[in-house]
């Protein structure tokens, strides 16, 4: 499922989000930037523990902040490390909209064109998978949307069939497809 927005494009994908080639993929993070479990620890095992080291000497960061390090042995060149959640690995979907935004202006900053994204807070964080679907797509689009961007591509790799749906349908709606 794709959609344009301008000269981006946005995207719902099934896969392993450490096996696709882009500038950055996003690590799903808690503020301590700790990789233990879920999709952190299998970016560090894959891409090496450098990813975790460049990481903690940025933290820790507060909820909402975003650090890029680089990707390691990843095919994608960076990662984006959004701190989802706290210690407490609890999170909602006003705090899943300001981390998406922090991931979209450090991808500006850096002059980024291509993300690699999972659904936050629908693991451990246990957000349903429709909330984080319509506060992420609807943060992406409005930024690509309002222009003044480097990002052409924004790829949403999912793991969970629910997730799947979720973000499918999302974004059918946002973008207006019957």
């Amino acid at each position: 499922m794709k959609l344009r927005v301008g000269p981006s494009v946005v995207s719902i994908e099934r896969g392993d989000i450490t096996d696709w080639e882009v500038d950055a993929i996003i690590n799903a993070a808690n503020s301590t930037l700790v990789m233990g479990a879920g999709v952190a620890s299998t970016i560090k095992r894959k891409g090496g523990v450098i990813i975790e080291e460049e990481a903690m000497r940025q933290g820790p960061v507060d909820v909402g902040e975003a650090v890029l390090t680089t990707g390691g042995n990843l095919a994608a060149t960076h990662v984006i490390h959004a701190a989802v959640m706290g210690p407490d690995l609890k999170t909602d979907g006003d705090k899943i909209l300001v981390t998406t935004k922090a991931v979209l202006s450090v991808a500006d900053k850096h002059r980024l064109t291509s993300l690699a994204m999972p659904a936050f807070g629908t693991g451990v964080g246990h957000v349903p998978p429709a909330v984080s679907a319509e506060m992420m797509l609807n943060t992406v689009i409005g930024h690509l949307r309002a222009g003044n961007t480097s990002l052409r591509k924004v790829v949403f790799v999912l793991y969970q069939d629910e997730a799947y749906r979720a973000f499918t349908d999302t974004l059918k709606r946002l973008g207006g497809v019957q």
